[in-house]
């Protein structure tokens, strides 16, 4: 019995987020009240969007990636560890002992805290279940206790639920995406650093009133401030950067171009997709439950739809590859998840409204702390990556992640319990708490500007 839930867990996993997705939503559609045919069609849309994002990702990785190679060798720099990405990492996490077990632990989780009121998060990003199993992978790896894997997934869970509480305002307020949250992925994560960096730019005469973002620029310089425009601009800077020749930054800024206009309309199509189940679930949560509010969890992917977003991603590639440089020890190459920098730093975008020149100082200290967590974890993701056979590498050969590799939360959690770098994970610690407590009072103070826009509205109408 045990080895049929194990493979059927591992038969769906394998089937990828463009196949889960739709599945999941067709059924929790028809859950709901959604008639079957709008619920199959929603599904539809919804694994359509994914595909669409796949192939700009894959697109973003092709021709991104030889520039970042190429910037990489022309400047010198010395950096022996390859960034993997989250493609590379993802399969081990999901080929671990752990991850027979991540699924229906994580969906538990959700359901007890949701019958406690501890959380409004009704996650159905099963593909992104992959970020809890990590933790509890990687803790497993290096303690060889299970326990203490299921203990990783398990704490991981939690804290991701209640991030996805946090943000629902600045999901509502700031991308428009009213009943939807983003508990998942890096921006999540590292979005409470944003929030600092936001309080303490408030609190600086000048800098405070500097507010740059796309929109303005548009308004500014005319066509010159389009998306399609500053994708091209951005493409070709960095084609330049890694020494195209005319025809190659000129082809790499046409492809980012491309990348700018596709991306918000790919978007366009989950959020087509999600609109029948999260209008029914309102539906029947106000019904049953007195009108509280719940919140749908998804994946980071959904806030690409946003040019400010697309645009900091971009910009970042290159500050990205100069932190690489500067950070004193690096020694890993960021690689593999340069073309989705943007899951990154999404939401620090919405906390600071779209502010890019914000942006650039969140996005800064998000990237560096990335970075400079992914060397503390090479020897963890390596043991994983060689333990579950997806990597196979020479003798003295190891491999670093960014995406989950690099976050406070794998950090500290493996650390403690393998009783390993003590001193950098209390300072860690103590700035990640801080900055979470700050963040749960941005999100009353944004929910309450929320609230008060809301009604605003009403009135008007």
């Amino acid at each position: 019995m045990l080895d049929g839930a194990i493979f059927t867990i591992k038969y769906i996993i394998d089937m990828g987020a463009s196949v889960m997705l739709p599945i999941i939503i067709a059924i929790l559609s028809i859950v709901v009240g959604v008639g079957p045919g709008k619920a199959v069609r929603a599904g539809l849309m919804i694994g359509v969007g994914f595909v669409g994002l796949n192939l700009i990702v894959t697109l973003m990785n092709d021709q991104l990636g030889p520039a970042a190679q190429a910037m990489s060798e022309r400047f010198g720099l010395s950096l022996t560890i390859i960034d993997q990405g989250w493609p590379g990492i993802s399969p081990a996490a999901w080929a671990s002992q752990i991850a027979y077990v991540a699924i229906p632990l994580a969906v538990a989780i959700n359901v007890v805290m949701l019958l406690l009121k501890l959380t409004k998060v009704v996650n159905v990003d099963i593909w992104n279940i992959w970020h809890f199993t990590f933790t509890g992978a990687i803790a497993y790896v290096v303690t060889g206790n299970y326990w203490i894997g299921m203990l990783g997934v398990a704490i991981h869970a939690i804290v991701a639920y209640k991030l996805g509480d946090i943000w629902a305002p600045v999901m509502e307020e700031y991308f428009e995406l009213d009943g939807i949250t983003v508990p998942h992925g890096d921006s999540a994560f590292m979005g409470p650093y944003a929030v600092c960096v936001d309080w303490l730019i408030d609190r600086i005469p000048v800098l405070r009133d500097v507010d740059i973002n796309a929109d303005t620029l548009q308004e500014k310089i005319g066509v010159f401030g389009e998306p399609v425009v500053i994708g091209f601009a951005l493409g070709a800077i960095i084609g330049l950067l890694a020494g195209y020749d005319v025809a190659g930054f000129l082809k790499l800024g046409v492809n980012m171009a491309a990348v700018m206009v596709l991306m918000p309309k790919i978007v366009k199509c989950i959020m087509d997709g999600l609109m029948p189940l999260t209008e029914s679930a309102k539906k029947v949560m106000n019904e049953r439950f007195g009108g509280e509010q719940y919140y749908i969890g998804l994946d980071p992917a959904i806030l690409l739809g946003d040019s400010q977003v697309v645009t900091a991603g971009l910009i970042f590639i290159p500050i990205t590859l100069l932190l690489a440089i500067i950070i004193p020890g690096n020694r890993v190459l960021p690689f593999g998840d340069l073309a989705t920098i943007g899951f990154f730093i999404a939401i620090a975008v919405g906390i600071h409204k779209g502010n890019l020149f914000r942006t650039l100082f969140s996005g800064t200290l998000i990237m560096s702390i990335i970075i400079w967590i992914a060397n503390q974890t090479v020897d963890w993701v390596t043991a994983l990556g060689t333990s579950t056979g997806i990597f196979t590498l020479a003798p003295g050969a190891q491999i670093a992640a960014l995406d989950q590799g690099g976050w406070p939360i794998t950090y500290v959690f493996t650390s403690i319990c393998s009783m390993q770098n003590l001193v950098s994970v209390i300072l860690i610690t103590g700035s990640y708490v801080a900055c979470l407590v700050m963040s749960v009072r941005f999100s009353k103070r944004r929910a309450a500007e929320v609230a008060v826009a809301r009604k605003d509205e009403d009135d008007e109408l």
